[in-house]
């Protein structure tokens, strides 16, 4: 009403997620008797038809969930490793891994989806994956965020003759365009589906599927081997956490890079920011400089040890940072991963989150990703399978936190999230973005919990990009004086976009403990939608 989404709730079972029919397949299979954790898997292979650009099969995530049965978290891990063969000492700047076979990362996503059905799920792989099936099968209409990416992705990739012909065919018509309101059939990814569903992940691990990717991949001049595929096995691994406002906020442990997100919490958990005016100069001023503090000590630690990162959240190192952005003073640190900072290209951030809540008190986030808008922009032919680019997101810079080595782990800024009081799950918020992806949810979760907005509104409310050195892209929705008065206490702060993607694109949910509704949030920064049960 009032010119405002209307709230999203429901007593049944809730999916957000970035498209509509991806969030409508989740919330079919609630209906049908499945629970969140099928729910969620058939979010997924949805968004992998609807959202090709963003996800699918081939990519790597994370997920946290609240596993009600066992009343805990749990978070599993399916970032896979560095390929074995990676000719690492290649590449003298990140750009070289943007595009093509070599940036492409082991797939984790399928073993990741199945993982979570097999364990937690009711319903078989054939019952999930049916809704992603048909929608494959029927088509996708076009909407206008999805003629940008097409068309971004088209641009592009026709400079790589050796691969475009094949996305050409399977997402652009064969004509090098996509429009607002044509239908996207993807009849290749429909058999696919159909295959898993009866063989399995196996069918990628070890049969058909991933041998003519290896195939393929290597005939392109990439390094994937089966040793690569056969070596995938998605990691379940117990949380890591930190307190915000009697909260507990969960998200997975190193290597994910989600520990930022929870240090920014710790740090603000030390400032009463909700006596100050809501995007105002003291309360954006205090927020941004506790994310600049915190992905310093991200870059500055990356993958710490348990040891470590205990350290890294305790009080003590807390207070120090704290002290930090009290003192007014400006900071000019990066918060990228990289030594130096580099050059601003939005394409090259393309992931998704999501999240499903059910009646029995289940609650599953993921934040999974091709990397780039189309990964590296290879199609395995025949399949409709595009592969990821995500080794763009190590150093090839061996003095870097972050530097792969062949067969070792790579360090990712996902933070899907679970928050739980008194033990009982209250919220589950997750957002793309890259290494954007730590700053936005801490920025979200401000509104939220400290201002009181709906989740609906705490999602909407304007967010901010800060970048390496003191540059912040702040969306156009703040007041210029604003603005300006955020200049005068050192941030390089510009007024952006009133709506921009490059502040993430977060789905949520939040559980009242007492009736056990659950209400959706979705962000119109994308084609963000929440289905009810």
């Amino acid at each position: 009403m009032n010119g405002k989404r209307p709230r999203i709730s429901s007593m049944h079972g809730v999916v957000a997620a970035a498209h509509p029919m991806a969030a409508q397949a989740g919330a079919q299979i609630l209906r049908e008797g499945g629970n969140a954790f099928d729910a969620i898997a058939a979010t997924a292979a949805a968004l992998n038809v609807s959202e090709p650009f963003m996800s699918g099969l081939a990519g790597m995530g994370m997920a946290t969930a609240y596993v009600a049965r066992e009343k805990r978290v749990r978070t599993l891990d399916f970032i896979t490793k560095v390929p074995f063969k990676l000719p690492i000492e290649r590449f003298k700047k990140r750009e070289d891994l943007a595009r093509g076979p070599l940036a492409c990362g082991t797939p984790g996503n399928l073993a990741g989806w199945c993982e979570l059905v097999k364990t937690y799920g009711r319903k078989s792989l054939a019952e999930v994956f049916r809704p992603a099936i048909a929608l494959a099968r029927d088509g996708i209409v076009l909407t206008e965020f999805g003629e940008n990416k097409f068309m971004e992705a088209a641009h592009d990739l026709r400079n790589y003759p050796a691969f475009y012909e094949e996305w050409n065919r399977t997402y652009a018509f064969g004509k090098g365009e996509a429009r607002v309101g044509q239908v996207l059939k993807q009849p290749d990814l429909a058999q696919t589906y159909e295959a898993i569903a009866a063989e399995g992940p196996g069918h990628l691990y070890g049969g058909a599927l991933g041998k003519a990717l290896v195939a393929h991949a290597r005939k392109l001049g990439g390094c994937l081997t089966q040793e690569d595929l056969d070596a995938v096995k998605p990691v379940w691994l117990e949380p890591v956490g930190a307190d915000y406002r009697g909260m507990t906020v969960h998200t997975l442990p190193p290597p994910c890079e989600g520990f930022q997100y929870l240090l920014t919490l710790r740090i603000l958990d030390g400032f009463d920011i909700g006596k100050l005016e809501r995007n105002g100069v003291e309360h954006l001023d205090l927020v941004y400089r506790a994310i600049r503090v915190a992905a310093g000590a991200r870059i500055d630690f990356n993958n710490p040890s348990p040891r470590k990162l205990r350290a890294l959240l305790d009080d003590a190192f807390v207070a120090k940072l704290r002290k930090r952005v009290a003192d007014g003073k400006p900071i000019d640190a990066p918060t990228e991963q990289w030594i130096e900072p580099k050059p601003i290209d939005l394409r090259k951030e393309h992931t998704t989150s999501f999240s499903a809540a059910d009646r029995e008190g289940n609650v599953v986030c993921i934040t999974q990703s091709l990397g780039a808008g189309f990964g590296c922009g290879v199609v395995i032919p025949g399949t409709g399978v595009c592969l990821n680019n995500f080794l763009y997101w190590g150093e090839v810079n061996p003095k870097g936190t972050n530097y792969m080595r062949p067969g070792g782990p790579l360090a990712l800024p996902m933070a899907p999230s679970i928050a739980t009081r008194k033990g009982k799950p209250v919220l589950a918020l997750g957002t793309p973005g890259s290494y954007g992806i730590c700053q936005t949810q801490a920025q979200t979760m401000v509104q939220l919990v400290d201002y009181g907005l709906p989740i609906q509104d705490a999602i909407e409310a304007p967010r901010a990009r800060l970048w390496d050195g003191r540059r912040v892209q702040v969306e156009g929705r703040v007041r210029p004086e604003v603005i300006e008065a955020l200049k005068a206490r050192g941030h390089a702060a510009e007024s952006y976009l009133p709506w921009t993607m490059s502040v993430g694109g977060m789905h949520g949910i939040v559980i009242d403990p007492q009736s056990g509704a659950m209400t959706g949030g979705c962000d119109p920064r994308r084609d963000g939608y929440v289905a009810t049960a």
